[in-house]
């Protein structure tokens, strides 16, 4: 499945589309902020799975080893090596000094990437694809800096359209919510290109979060997801998406406007649901068997879901593993 997700409405028939989709230019709401979806996942905490880089005390693990938290294995004892950490119940066994060897924690870098092209900005209902990305992604990285840790943001569409580097002050959410009320931008393509430019700008390993419609084609979506695991960082993909583009609920004789440079096209919804729902089904499940490969995160969210309940059970399941 390829191109870019068109806005639709019913001509030549009087009665009206029962959900007609409509594309909204810009962000719907002046604050990505919900605080009904905050109370839903205050009370979680998010911890790297793998191994995270960085320079303060934290409770995420770093690839370094060190003499604090938790025990990760034995050296030999070296002159100079402070005494206090010879395992003595290894010395009785082997007379041979170790020292015991404990995990570092850290703290974590996450990296919020919101796909901000302009099908992001398709909506059927009160909101927008784009609307839903910048919640969630303004909720987790709340998140994020409650529990002194550090954000980053990029925007993407046909590149890296806005750029804010990590830090873990909170007034980084007010500027990350600022820079994505300018999204999403008209005219522009997917994502691709952007995730490897920011795949050699995001640094240490850390977390990256995107939120995309992932309407472009597969083998490059998961070639910019690679790109990101190559450069060890633990990748979540949270796949969003529109109610009407899942269920795809036209009944009547339908313009579907072409978005970033398609063309309009007028046709019998009736004809081609089933066509279009088999390809989009394909379509996901090349993505989710590309993440399961590459061992990231799916996660799919829909614009008329419960977004507080659907990203406190994901963090929940999380904290399960």
């Amino acid at each position: 499945m390829t191109g870019r997700t068109p806005a639709a409405r019913p001509v030549g028939d009087p009665r009206p589309d029962t959900n007609p989709p409509a594309l909204r230019p810009g962000f719907a709401m002046t604050n990505p902020l919900d605080p009904a979806v905050l109370s839903r996942i205050d009370r979680l905490e998010l911890e790297a799975r793998q191994f995270v880089e960085g320079y303060l005390a934290g409770k995420h693990r770093s690839p370094r080893h060190g003499f604090a938290v938790e025990f990760a294995q034995h050296r030999e004892y070296a002159p100079g090596d402070d005494v206090k950490h010879i395992d003595w119940a290894v010395y009785a066994r082997t007379k041979r000094y170790f020292l015991k060897q404990y995990e570092q924690e850290t703290n974590l870098v996450a990296w919020f990437l919101i796909d901000a092209s302009e099908s992001m900005g398709y909506g059927s209902g009160a909101r927008t694809k784009y609307d839903l990305a910048c919640t969630a992604a303004a909720a987790v990285a709340y998140l994020v800096l409650q529990q002194a840790d550090s954000v980053g943001l990029g925007l993407l569409a046909g590149g890296i359209r806005a750029f804010l580097r990590p830090s873990g002050q909170m007034n980084q959410l007010r500027e990350a919510c600022r820079a994505m009320l300018d999204g999403p931008f008209p005219g522009s393509g997917g994502i691709t290109r952007g995730l490897d430019e920011l795949a050699a700008r995001t640094g240490r390993r850390g977390i990256v979060f995107l939120f995309s419609d992932l309407l472009d084609d597969v083998p490059d979506i998961l070639a910019g997801l690679q790109h990101l695991r190559y450069q060890k960082h633990e990748v979540v993909l949270f796949h969003t998406l529109d109610a009407a583009e899942l269920d795809f609920p036209f009944r009547h004789t339908t313009l579907f406007r072409g978005l970033e440079g398609l063309p309009e096209i007028l046709t019998d919804p009736a004809g081609i649901r089933d066509g279009y729902l088999k390809a989009l089904h394909a379509h996901i499940e090349a993505i989710e068997t590309g993440c399961r490969r590459l061992e990231i995160d799916y996660v799919r969210l829909r614009t008329d879901a419960d977004l507080g309940h659907d990203l406190a059970a994901y963090l929940q399941k999380r904290q399960g593993r």
